[in-house]
């Protein structure tokens, strides 16, 4: 909206021309989107007590989250607003991949919003059924895999997947893109809905995650910048860098009232759809295999919950005290301030290890 507005000003007050550069309405974003949270936080918290929108805490967790019952959940719709909020006020209406990742932002965020929804009017922790909330995650991918398919984000790479670490290597999914797309976009967003146990944990790592795509999809819209990487150029892909900015400046808002001991709490209004749309990021850069790189620390989650399910179902003992993963540490005795410091380390590791990729082929 302020491009719009402020832009096609600049002839009367040429100030106004800072506005066409992405990386003035990049920091506009996410200082944007930060101070709503900060602003908003408390409201939306009184606001959530105040219908008793509250926690229910599984029985069969950690004895130490029994005392987080009762605590405001359905945070995300507080994410929610300062992304779209943000977005609206300083990227683009005209690009095809912001209004795309809006529409993401809301159809999997109303998902998000009925399971929390569904699990207060049961009063239990089980919510929407595990095929219900996949159905609608796997409706909208396909959705937008069939738009890619037609409309691809660059022609030339339309089918190809680059390969980490390699110069110039490519897979050919030819018609199984479509169900990669899918599969990336679902796997995402209940990968993080996965992670989302830990005071912090989820949110500082979507940060890490969001902050470094944001950069990624940058490279990739600046033609000179993706030639001398030797990553596919992306035309209009800039702009995705103003969303993503926002949602990391959201989470790290979010995170002042998220961090322990948690004031509120995000559900799965917020983990789905931020899930969702980093892999949606991913995909519109051409960046597909590099998220399971950034995206490790959820991705290792995901991975010890079906490990333990397979090993329990087949031999009928467990490979770790509790999955997902961070509950297995809780379960030996380490502090959760500690497992949640020590996985946003990993993901900054991650982060740069994903960097260093662009040049180490």
């Amino acid at each position: 909206m302020l491009y719009h507005i402020f832009y096609h000003l600049s002839s009367v007050f040429s100030p106004f021309n800072v506005f066409q550069y992405i990386t003035f309405r990049a920091g506009g974003a996410i200082l944007t989107s930060l101070l709503i949270c900060f602003v908003a936080g408390h409201y939306i918290i009184r606001k959530l007590e105040t219908f008793k929108i509250k926690q229910i805490v599984r029985t069969d967790g950690p004895v130490t989250h029994l005392g987080k019952n009762g605590t405001p959940t359905m945070g995300g719709l507080l994410i929610m607003l300062s992304v779209v909020v943000s977005t609206l006020l300083w990227a683009k209406f005209d690009n095809r991949f912001v209004l795309w990742l809006l529409v993401g932002t809301l159809w999997l965020g109303f998902l998000g919003f009925c399971d929390d929804y569904l699990k207060l009017k049961k009063k239990d922790s089980k919510g929407l059924s595990a095929k219900g909330k996949l159905f609608g995650q796997t409706v909208f991918a396909a959705f937008l895999a069939a738009y890619l398919n037609f409309f691809p984000s660059n022609l030339k790479f339309a089918t190809l997947v680059n390969v980490p670490f390699l110069k110039g290597f490519f897979i050919d999914c030819s018609f199984l893109y479509i169900l990669f797309v899918i599969i990336i976009i679902v796997g995402s967003s209940n990968a993080v809905n996965l992670t989302d146990g830990l005071d912090g944990l989820a949110v500082g790592s979507i940060a890490i995650v969001a902050f470094s795509l944001a950069l990624l999809a940058y490279f990739a819209g600046h033609l000179q910048i993706a030639n001398y990487l030797k990553i596919i150029n992306v035309s209009g892909a800039g702009e995705i860098s103003i969303f993503l900015f926002a949602v990391a400046g959201s989470c790290l808002g979010f995170l002042w009232y998220n961090s322990h001991p948690a004031e509120i709490f995000m559900g799965d209004t917020g983990s789905l759809f931020l899930g969702g749309v980093l892999g949606m990021s991913a995909v519109f850069i051409k960046q597909e295999l590099i998220l399971v790189i950034l995206c490790g620390v959820f991705v290792v989650e995901t991975l010890s919950v079906f490990v333990q399910i397979y090993c329990y179902r087949r031999t009928g003992k467990k490979i770790f005290k509790m999955a997902p993963l961070h509950h297995h540490f809780e379960m030996l005795g380490q502090f959760e301030t500690k497992v949640t410091i020590r996985f946003w380390i990993v993901g900054v590791i991650l982060a740069i290890i994903s960097f260093a990729s662009l040049k180490l082929r």
